[in-house]
C-alpha cells in the first residue's frame, strides 16, 4: 500500500480522487492516522452534494464520527490505479531486490527515468509525482 507521506504529497501536488467503491484513504488529523479506512457501498459511501463530497460512515458503532469531508480524507491509491494515472508514460516495474522495486517512465521526448522505493506502489507514487511536477513546468521540461 501506498505511504501516507506520498499520498498526502500527490495529492499537494494536485491530484484530484474521484472516490468509487474499493478505494482506501486516511484521515489524518484525528488520532486515525494510522487507520485505513475503504469505500464500501455497505460502510462507507461517497456522498456528492453541491457544496462537495461526503464520506459517510453506514452503521460504525466502534467510534463516533459519522461523515467527513472528501478534502479532509487523503486517498491512497492503488498499485493498479497509480499505474493507470501514469499512463503512456509507464514503460516498467521491476523487483530489484527481494524488497525493492523499480518504476520506470519515459518523457514524451523520450527520457527515461527510474524510481525506486521499498513498495511498488511507493515506487509508482514518486514517477507519478515527478511527472505531475513536469507537466505543472510547462512546455519546456
Amino acid at each position: 500500500m501506498i505511504s501516507s507521506p506520498l499520498a498526502v504529497s500527490l495529492r499537494d501536488a494536485g491530484l484530484r480522487w474521484r472516490p468509487r467503491s474499493g478505494d482506501r484513504f486516511v484521515i489524518p488529523g484525528l488520532d486515525l492516522d494510522d487507520q485505513v479506512f475503504t469505500l464500501s457501498e455497505m460502510t462507507i459511501e461517497a456522498h456528492q452534494h453541491s457544496t462537495g463530497t461526503i464520506l459517510g460512515f453506514n452503521g460504525t458503532t466502534e467510534w463516533a464520527l459519522d461523515s467527513v469531508a472528501q478534502e479532509d480524507a487523503v486517498w491512497l491509491p492503488s498499485e493498479e490505479q497509480l499505474r493507470g494515472l501514469l499512463g503512456p508514460a509507464f514503460v516498467s516495474l521491476q523487483a530489484i531486490e527481494p524488497s525493492r522495486f523499480a518504476v520506470t517512465t519515459r518523457t514524451a521526448a523520450g527520457l527515461a527515468t527510474t524510481y525506486r522505493a521499498d513498495a511498488a506502489t511507493d515506487a509508482y507514487a514518486m514517477a507519478l509525482l515527478d511527472l505531475i511536477a513536469r507537466a505543472t513546468e510547462g512546455p519546456s521540461s
